[in-house]
């Protein structure tokens, strides 16, 4: 039996916090300042967990490898096969060229430039983020952006900016999902309370995108739609998420929100001329102009609808009992771990979801969606095995950040930062939400920053007296305003658009805004954490 330590370096706490961040300091310095490579530092990252847990904390050799084992089995199920089948079945609409068609369907819903930015870019961007994540919503809405006419550095701006609101449920849920792992707390109260503060910011993105676009001559023209949208997705993903499923959350409120802009007369009135003439300098794509027959735009909207309908009847009582059922759960080997009070760790047992996980689920509808779209078996197996290929080094990044979560909290390492922290008191709710907007900013992941600092923030909230569950939200919460300044999506953005090696003019652009909503949201935990905003937790 393993027992944690809180200070295994000269019985002091500050030394030991110092000595047990030295793995995310490690992690933090390679990708930030060396410009490492994501799965180089993380891999280094977990090697300098290894070795804390082991010569620092006297973890014996065989249960640190045994924990970091377990993480990096987390990573690859459920996280990436969540990932993996969501990104599989992209693929197949991009092969069968009903992605295309799906482009010009939205081109055809306004020729309003600020329109188009909110359904492409804030509507079409939170459903390819509940599918895929990792990066997609940015690199295709820029191009389709781009295809419509806007200027490369606007498109980028703007698809940077729009990728808020539904990062933390991203991925068919991934981000919250991964923090109830780490940090033990019941995925229906982590999605909760995320589902309180991330709709708070969708009241406010789209208004920053009109603005964005066209400037204040946006912002006075259609700030009906904006705020229609905005509105409607804020409610849908607060309802998803408190009422229905976290893995739905963002399909609902992106289908919410296009259809609350599309019903508002003022988002259908053509644009003047002047306003086209100012925003739209690039060349339009000829493409946009063919005409479509209705039975494959039905198609085109088929993998969506899809997906919505699996989940929806996967949470009806009987259906979801017999998917619980198909559950396994083990003591996970070579592991016997309790924390400094006594307590058994989480981690000794491991619980392996087979059929009720998100990743079977989408699995489900892709073989749905090849069958609607016409995707022969073989290609449909090929497609999956090409998604598997392109996101190698994503494997690699995802299940070493994992596996380093794992060392760092059953070795005690978490415990021993969070119980440092905790002297910031009162001012950890503020805090909270900059480091998971940190972690982001730095990892390009809000699941990485999740499994880096969950643990971390609910140590430190029950040591200061606030609520676990408000402060492992607020890392999430917090992340999603880091994403926009993260030097992957930066990246991703200037690939897609023909902007390589501008990396630097895009974040001068999106900086402040990434700032000013951050602010937003510490003033939202904060208020949260009193009896100002108290009111409003579950």
């Amino acid at each position: 039996m393993y027992v944690q330590e809180l200070e295994p370096v000269a019985d002091s706490l500050a030394l030991s916090a110092l000595v047990a961040a030295l793995p995310l300091l490690t992690v933090l310095v390679l990708l930030g300042g060396v410009r490492m490579k994501a799965h180089l530092a993380g891999l280094t990252g977990l090697l300098a967990a290894v070795f804390v847990a082991w010569l620092a904390y006297g973890m014996p050799l065989g249960q640190t490898v045994s924990s970091a084992a377990q993480g990096a089995l987390f990573g690859l199920f459920p996280i990436l096969w969540i990932v993996v089948n969501a990104l599989w079945v992209y693929r197949m609409t991009v092969r069968t060229r009903h992605f295309d068609v799906l482009r010009r369907s939205f081109g055809r819903l306004s020729d309003d430039p600020r329109i188009q930015a909110l359904v492409i870019a804030f509507c079409f961007g939170a459903l390819l983020e509940a599918l895929a994540g990792f990066g997609a919503p940015v690199a295709i809405c820029s191009v389709m952006l781009v295809a419509l006419g806007f200027d490369p550095v606007r498109a980028a701006v703007v698809s940077l900016v729009a990728n808020t609101a539904p990062v933390a449920f991203g991925a068919m849920g991934t981000p919250v999902v991964t923090l109830a792992q780490v940090t033990g707390l019941p995925l229906d109260d982590v999605a909760s309370v995320v589902g309180r503060q991330t709709p708070l910011l969708a009241l406010v993105v789209p208004l920053v995108l009109v603005g964005l676009v066209d400037g204040r001559r946006g912002l006075r023209e259609t700030w009906a739609p904006a705020l229609a949208c905005g509105a409607a997705f804020a409610v849908a993903q607060f309802a998803a998420s408190n009422f229905l499923s976290a893995q739905l959350a963002d399909i609902v409120a992106a289908l919410a929100g296009a259809g609350a802009l599309v019903a508002v007369p003022a988002a259908r009135r053509p644009a003047a001329e002047p306003v086209r003439a100012a925003v739209l300098t690039g060349a339009r794509s000829e493409e946009l102009d063919e005409e479509d027959p209705r039975r494959e735009t039905v198609r085109a909207y088929a993998p969506y609808a899809l997906i919505v309908l699996v989940f929806s009847v996967a949470q009806i009582p009987a259906v979801k009992h017999l998917l619980d059922r198909a559950t396994r759960s083990w003591d996970w080997p070579f592991l016997d771990v309790v924390g400094a009070d006594g307590t058994p760790a989480g981690g000794n047992v491991f619980t392996w979801p087979v059929l009720s996980t998100g990743g079977t689920l989408v699995l489900i509808a892709g073989l749905g969606t090849a069958a609607v779209l016409g995707v022969r078996a073989g290609t449909a197996a090929r497609e999956w095995l090409a998604t598997v290929r392109e996101l190698r080094f994503a494997l690699l990044t995802v299940t070493s950040v994992l596996a380093l979560a794992y060392v760092m909290n059953l070795s005690g390492q978490a415990a021993t930062i969070g119980h440092f922290v905790a002297a910031a008191g009162a001012g950890l709710a503020f805090l909270s939400p900059v480091l998971g907007w940190f972690g982001v900013a730095v990892s390009g992941s809000d699941t990485s920053a999740n499994a880096l600092f969950g643990a971390l923030q609910v140590t430190a909230a029950r040591e200061s007296g606030l609520s676990p569950v408000l402060l492992a939200s607020a890392n999430s919460s917090g992340g999603v305003l880091g994403k926009m300044i993260s030097p992957q999506n930066l990246t991703i953005a200037c690939a897609a658009v023909g902007l390589a090696g501008r990396e630097g003019d895009l974040l001068r652009k999106v900086l402040p805004w990434s700032a000013l909503l951050l602010l937003v949201m510490c003033l939202i935990v904060v208020a949260q954490s009193s009896p100002v905003l108290g009111w409003m937790l579950p």
